[in-house]
């Protein structure tokens, strides 16, 4: 295998599956690439020095407004996205929201639309790391 250039290094990002006590998951609709169009989990890149958990709590607060707590690691998803010469590696941990707040998109040229849906009526297309993610919430422990 090659070695990569310095623009062909992997790349941190980090999202969460936020749950509520009814079971329903919170997504987010990308306004940018990878995936732009696509349902996904609030998150986003970890920043030079950052705790990848720290990142996660930020992302979801900056994207949504909502302060969350993690439970737990679900996964580590590795994307690949050829065409935009990326290489993604995100972990996606499992939330529950600390606010009675409704969710909102804080950043509405990244994120086009937040919303809770049921486990039985996720919109289409999910992104990579909501359909990882999601399936490994399915698994039994």
């Amino acid at each position: 295998m090659s070695q990569p250039t310095p623009l062909q290094q992997p790349r941190v990002g980090c999202g969460a599956v936020i749950q509520r006590a009814d079971g329903a998951v919170l997504l987010v609709k990308r306004g940018r690439p990878p995936e732009q169009g696509h349902w996904g989990l609030p998150g986003g890149k970890v920043d030079w020095m950052e705790k990848v958990e720290d990142t996660v709590v930020r992302e979801v607060l900056e994207e949504t407004g909502l302060r969350i707590a993690l439970e737990r690691l679900l996964c580590v998803v590795d994307h690949f996205e050829p065409a935009l010469g990326q290489h993604w590696v995100a972990p996606v941990y499992l939330a529950r929201t600390l606010d009675d707040t409704p969710a909102a998109s804080l950043e509405p040229e990244a994120i086009l639309a937040v919303d809770w849906f049921a486990a039985d009526a996720l919109p289409a297309p999910l992104t990579r790391s909501a359909t990882e993610g999601l399936a490994r919430l399915a698994e039994p422990r």
